[in-house]
């Protein structure tokens, strides 16, 4: 009776593809959603399809030149919903998915695959510019705005003397107002990076020791609350960022899942305190972050430090025999969401009782 008192991870609907799905997002305000990947010539591929009362309809679909790897409509109005992509020729492109001819925007900055990207400020925040960021395998992190044409309105790129470290994600945080505003990007090596938009400058790093695959803040238009790290060998690290230490930095606890990559990570959008982390070995594990009763304590000279609290786990299932890469929650309904897999497979899944967390 316990087990069926926990929320449960249903299989509602799947259907198999003949591309290589490396991405999956709601289109926002729909019972929509995008999924996008390659084809095996190397060309892009992107389809619409519709969640309909007992099946999934592909609504439409349109093949460009090169494969897609991520995608996002977080910088984007519920007006225009546009989709921006980035590929594996390391270009971002923005596009109208009823006018997609031709991208909206463009960009070749990038001399090497993108391999994440985020917006902020476009369907769920109001607070200051709609940006893009994007992270590549040339090392750099570059933060858009697709008012100005081809020029990055922040870079951030290795040192002369350190050799770039591939970027493999990124995420916007900390956009509570018009003026703050910070990425934290992860990377081959284990760093984790915070930069802050408003100084140009570094704020906070850190090495985890295993390459950071997902990454994501339970909310970005708040002050910086919580960030969750998802790396190579099963861990995950979730740092409480609302207080630094100046010697201990950020409180953390850490967890261990899947055994095997933990290749993704989404916050529930009607709860931060909740997570889905997807595995390598084609499985998902929901998670709640419980605060500690008291997240400052202060040191022997009187400065605070955060106090980490601990991860629950809810629920797991497996779903695949492939690795999980591209999982997104539905923002209009609570326990919604879609997945991908290496498999070619998606999946519309239901996660039951969250309501009552």
């Amino acid at each position: 009776m316990e087990v069926l008192e926990r929320p449960q991870i249903i299989c509602h609907n799947e259907k198999a593809l003949d591309y290589s799905i490396q991405d999956v997002k709601w289109i926002p305000c729909s019972a929509k959603f995008v999924s996008i990947g390659g084809k095996s010539n190397g060309a892009g591929i992107v389809e619409i399809y519709s969640l309909t009362s007992d099946n999934l309809e592909k609504v439409s679909e349109f093949a460009k030149r090169d494969h897609f790897k991520c995608c996002t409509f977080e910088a984007s109005s519920l007006r225009n919903r546009h989709l921006a992509t980035g590929d594996y020729s390391g270009r971002l492109q923005v596009w109208d998915l009823e006018d997609n001819i031709w991208p909206v925007y463009k960009t070749t900055q990038h001399k090497a695959i993108i391999n994440a990207i985020d917006g902020v400020s476009g369907t769920n925040s109001g607070c200051g510019a709609p940006e893009i960021v994007t992270g590549s395998r040339d090392g750099s992190v570059m933060v858009w705005d697709v008012r100005q044409k081809d020029i990055p309105v922040a870079k951030f790129v290795p040192s002369i003397e350190t050799a770039a470290r591939d970027c493999w994600s990124v995420a916007f945080g900390n956009s509570y107002n018009n003026e703050e505003r910070v990425v934290a990007a992860g990377y081959d090596n284990g760093d984790i990076k915070i930069y802050d938009l408003k100084t140009m400058k570094l704020r906070w790093s850190k090495c985890v020791k295993n390459g950071v695959v997902g990454l994501q803040f339970d909310r970005k238009n708040i002050p910086m609350n919580k960030l969750v790290a998802t790396t190579l060998e099963s861990k995950i690290y979730c740092y409480d960022v609302r207080t630094k230490h100046p010697k201990k930095g950020f409180a953390c606890v850490t967890e261990r899942a899947h055994k095997s990559t933990v290749w993704n990570i989404k916050h529930l959008p009607q709860n931060r305190e909740i997570f889905m982390t997807t595995g390598g070995t084609g499985s998902l594990w929901l998670w709640k972050y419980v605060y500690p009763d008291r997240r400052v304590e202060k040191d022997a000279d009187g400065l605070p430090y955060g106090v980490p609290g601990e991860l629950s786990s809810l629920q797991n299932a497996t779903l695949s025999e492939q690795p999980i890469t591209g999982f997104d929650w539905c923002i209009d309904k609570i326990g919604l969401a879609v997945s991908s897999a290496f498999d070619q497979t998606l999946r519309v899944l239901i996660v039951t009782k969250l309501n009552l967390y």
